[in-house]
């Protein structure tokens, strides 16, 4: 039986309180495949209820307790990694071996990393007389987006779990299938009643309403900045913690004494990966004046070997963007690096020529953008990428840091010393160095407009603490 049409609430499935519905659609042929139900205050009113009820034992258990419950969630989830792959491939269009080996696996790697972390954190600590202890903060409300979603569902849900604190989730309306199974893991792990609850619905009436809820003590976000400023001025009237991880506009330095090939197809597949609906993306790439031409040459050529279809296809690269609302707005981007005067050198308006229905996009390569242009200042969203020359370091760094966003930055160079000398002077939360592996272990989070907070292990953790201070404690 789908669960499809209820809710989690102090660990049951639950009909909403108000019927309403909605379709969610299948990206890469334009139709719905299944509802789910819209959630209203009266349901986050429940799912709250429960959590602040489990919280009181919750929060006194133990950290031997905390990591048996979350090894037994990753005993599930690896048991249901081919749903959860499946509902993230059907729901938001991304291609089976993606949504497999980083999208469902991003979960898994998170689990693995809090687990880690938590076997080794340190919940108090004396300093003199006095003892400084780390505590749950209490009821959390977990608003995740629909472009990583099992990636921001876990790194927010397992880790408050670490903490001690309990939870209420609302996934994006968007992609809200994969949190549908996610939370059959945690009822089928044994997650006890009211620690995680699940409410589905829009930003307006269930996300705002959670985050203004008097019963919850912090907001964890994950989304646009504008749905970021709406969430932290509602939660500003009870003056709760809130985190926030938001857009981001990341350059991409190639120095001079790169491998400007290498740099370049890379650079290309960073920014193209998950059709281009990631946050921290390398979507402006920086590359020396004097070598522009080159680049926009092997970034032509990377491109147009990008495989773009149906997402069931397993020789398929890029699949669909999430929606009709993503796909018109990369279009009218993409119209504005036209119009304003940047090189198409590849890809442009329309789906690709053998596709004639889907959200999908062509890879779009815009080279000679200058920093003004709409395309180097907007997050776009999509497998578009902005090429803008520099004619010495110092402009390179001016460049990469003019942006009010500051998730991500990235440096290549065959010179570690001075890719490092560079990543100092970056205005970001995380800077990566040559292309590294993913690490689920550094922290991730932004500065300026990107947001604040920090997620990932330990780093995580500490975000759903409050800190308390015995004084006079003693010896």
């Amino acid at each position: 039986m789908s669960n499809h049409l209820k809710f989690y609430i102090d660990g049951a499935w639950v009909d909403p309180v108000a019927p309403s519905t909605l379709d969610v659609i299948d990206p890469s042929t334009e139709e719905p495949f299944t509802q789910i139900s819209l959630g209203s205050k009266a349901d986050v009113d429940k799912a709250v209820a429960a959590a602040k009820t489990a919280f009181v034992t919750f929060s006194q258990t133990s950290v031997a307790d905390r990591l048996a419950l979350l090894r037994k969630i990753l005993e599930v989830y690896n048991a249901r990694f081919e749903d959860v792959a499946q509902a993230v491939s059907r729901e938001m269009g991304a291609p089976l071996s993606f949504a497999r080996d980083a999208q469902a696996w991003a979960g898994r790697a998170h689990m693995e990393s809090t687990i880690a972390s938590l076997e080794t954190y340190e919940f108090s600590e004396k300093r003199g007389s006095t003892m400084i202890v780390k505590e749950p903060i209490g009821v959390c409300a977990l608003i995740t987006p629909w472009n990583w979603p099992l990636n921001q569902i876990v790194c927010k849900v397992a880790p408050a779990l670490a903490a001690g604190c309990t939870v209420v989730l609302k996934p994006s309306e968007i992609a809200p299938i994969s949190g549908i199974v996610w939370a059959e893991i945690m009822h089928e792990a044994g997650v006890p009643k009211g620690v995680f609850n699940l409410v589905n619905g829009n930003g307006p009436d269930v996300g705002q309403v959670m985050a203004g809820h008097p019963d919850v003590d912090m907001v964890s976000f994950t989304g646009s900045t504008r749905a970021g400023i709406i969430v932290a001025k509602t939660a500003a009237d009870t003056v709760k913690r809130v985190a926030q991880e938001l857009g981001g506009k990341s350059p991409n330095i190639i120095l001079p004494d790169a491998d400007l090939e290498h740099a370049v197809r890379q650079g290309v597949q960073g920014c193209f990966g998950n059709s281009g609906q990631s946050c921290d993306a390398p979507t402006r790439m920086l590359v020396p004046a004097d070598r522009h031409d080159e680049a926009l040459a092997f970034a032509k050529s990377e491109a147009e070997g990008f495989v773009t279809g149906d997402p069931r296809d397993e020789k398929t690269v890029l699949g669909p963007v999430v929606s009709q609302l993503q796909f018109d707005k990369i279009q009218r981007l993409i119209e504005a690096g036209i119009k304003e005067g940047a090189t198409l050198v590849t890809g442009g308006l329309g789906r690709p020529e053998n596709l004639n229905r889907g959200y999908y996009i062509r890879p779009t390569i815009f080279g000679n953008v200058s920093r003004d242009m709409t395309i180097a200042r907007e997050e776009i969203f999509g497998p578009v990428l902005s090429i803008l020359p520099y004619s010495d370091e110092e402009e390179a760094i001016e460049i990469a840091n003019d942006t009010v966003y500051g998730l991500a930055a990235y440096v290549q160079s065959t010179d570690i010393g001075h890719a490092r000398n560079v990543a100092a002077r970056m205005r970001a939360g995380s800077v990566y160095l040559n292309y590294p592996e993913w690490d689920t272990f550094a922290p991730f989070g932004g500065y300026k407009q990107s947001g604040n907070g920090r997620e990932y292990a330990d780093w995580a953790i500490h975000d759903f603490l409050e800190i308390k201070g015995i004084v006079g404690y003693g010896d």
